[in-house]
């Protein structure tokens, strides 16, 4: 059966457009990298950090934990980031991508991972987060992926054709979530891999040698 004409294409954000890892930041914070990797894997980990994707306050959500872990504490309150230090910047290539594809008509949206008051801070930071035609942010919704809640709330409320959707992330799990809903869903690892993911898919007004930067690396999601 033939693939359907692809109408619309959602984007992650963070490990797709945003370079976003809390080491950006904790690598200031850390002299020994090994006592920083113990830190995100003992401490703020994140299965910790998913509640804040769900909605949770993260200042309270710091306060608690630091309560749990008091030698640790400033390390934990520093995750209360207001300079967004683990953003560190957009990734150029897969910007130029959602340029490209606004440019030919194509429906964009957004389907992220992300708390309420970093999504609203992010939408001021980064002129590219203000082309989208539609969002769903966890933390407003009360569901995170990979849920597949947040994949139906996000075909219903755009009402978009599932086979005529495609959905790009860096994170498989959330890959295969999407794929059991329906959609066309490709991992992203880089900006040029996307340009010819997307091109096999039909999109073919993408400019297939672009140069691009590489992406977040393979084999390590860093987002929701």
């Amino acid at each position: 059966m033939p693939q359907p004409q692809i109408t619309a294409v959602v984007f992650d954000l963070g490990g797709v457009l945003l370079d976003w890892n809390p080491r950006h930041l904790y690598r200031r914070l850390f002299a020994d990298p090994d006592e920083m990797e113990d830190f995100l894997a003992r401490v703020c980990t994140p299965d910790w950090h998913r509640a804040h994707d769900l909605g949770e306050d993260v200042t309270q959500s710091c306060q608690r934990l630091a309560r749990q872990h008091p030698r640790q504490r400033d390390m934990i309150m520093a995750w209360v980031d207001p300079g967004d230090e683990m953003a560190a910047g957009q990734f150029d290539g897969a910007v130029d991508v959602l340029a490209e594809l606004k440019a030919h008509g194509v429906r964009c949206l957004a389907l992220s991972n992300m708390e309420p008051a970093t999504f609203a801070a992010r939408l001021g930071r980064f002129p590219f987060m203000n082309w989208f035609d539609g969002y769903v942010i966890s933390g407003l919704e009360g569901v995170a992926k990979p849920d597949p809640r947040i994949f139906q709330l996000l075909l219903r409320r755009y009402r978009l054709e599932p086979a005529a959707t495609v959905f790009i992330d860096d994170s498989p799990a959330n890959i295969e979530a999407a794929r059991g809903q329906g959609l066309a869903a490709v991992r992203y690892t880089s900006a040029g891999a996307l340009r010819r993911q997307l091109r096999s898919l039909g999109l073919t007004a993408l400019d297939p040698g672009r140069p691009c930067e590489p992406g977040p690396a393979a084999g390590r999601p860093v987002s929701g």
